[in-house]
Parts: structure tokens; sequence; C-alpha cells
């Protein structure tokens, strides 16, 4: 598939780090480092544009090596691009760690899946059928 895509800034495109990678990174794009701070957050632009084809969006998700070792993640993750969005890609991170994180331009910061996606026509009902599951939710199997 190909998408168009718009590069302001001078990082590389996103691509596929390994052959079966699902994800493709995003990079920062600062004009000067900035510094995460605990509990705090901030819209970090990438500098990309994209014209994603009707029935598709883009997922930004967090960097699990980022997030494990720095506690640096996409706080409303996953982000969700429209297929009629035009503007820059922008990415919300936030530090849930004890300590401060640079980031820096061209820094990987998130990643970025294409995705197909179905549209619903919703049909009113009185019931719904029943399943062995039914209502049980959150933790109704007994394991944590």
């Amino acid at each position: 598939m190909q998408i168009k895509i718009v590069n302001h800034s001078n990082n590389p495109l996103p691509a596929y780090e390994t052959a079966f990678s699902a994800g493709m990174d995003l990079r920062a794009m600062l004009k000067e480092e900035v510094v995460l701070h605990p509990l705090e957050r901030m819209l970090v632009g990438t500098g990309l544009h994209i014209e994603l084809p009707e029935g598709y969006e883009a997922q930004v998700r967090p960097r699990s090596g980022l997030a494990a070792k720095k506690g640096i993640t996409v706080l409303n993750t996953p982000g969700t691009i429209d297929a009629d969005y035009r503007g820059e890609i922008k990415v919300i991170l936030v530090n849930l760690s004890k300590e401060s994180y640079t980031i820096k331009d061209g820094d990987r910061i998130a990643q970025m899946i294409i995705s197909r996606h179905e549209r619903v026509d919703w049909k009113r009902s009185q019931s719904l059928n029943n399943t062995e599951r039914g209502e049980g939710g959150f933790g109704h199997t007994g394991n944590s």
C-alpha cells in the first residue's frame, strides 16, 4: 500500500525496523531539545503530514523500550489519526518516571501503525443474544 506523506523535518521517513514489525517509529521534530519533567505531558511535533485512504487510520502508540526503560509513554494511547486529517502528526508524551527526560530533534518518541477499520450502522434492539460470559467483565474470571 502506498500513502502520500509530506515531511517538513530533517528526519528520515517512518520505516519498519525489522521484517515483521507492525509499527514504524515516529521521530521528534524540535528546534531545540526539551525536558519532560516527572508527571509532565507535552505535545511533540513530528513534521509529518499524511493522506490516508478512506477506511484506514493511523494509530500512534508508545515505544515499548522507551516506556519500560524511561517511563515515557503516549498519553492517549492509541492516538488515532483519521483519514480526513491533514495536519501535522503530533504525539502527546507523558513522563511517568521520577526523573526528567530530555527529548532531542530526531529522537524516536512513538510508533505508528496503519490499520484498516470498519464503519458501523447501528441496529436498535431491545435485547442481545446470550453468551457464556454474559455481563461478566473486569476480573470476572478470577484472574488478576
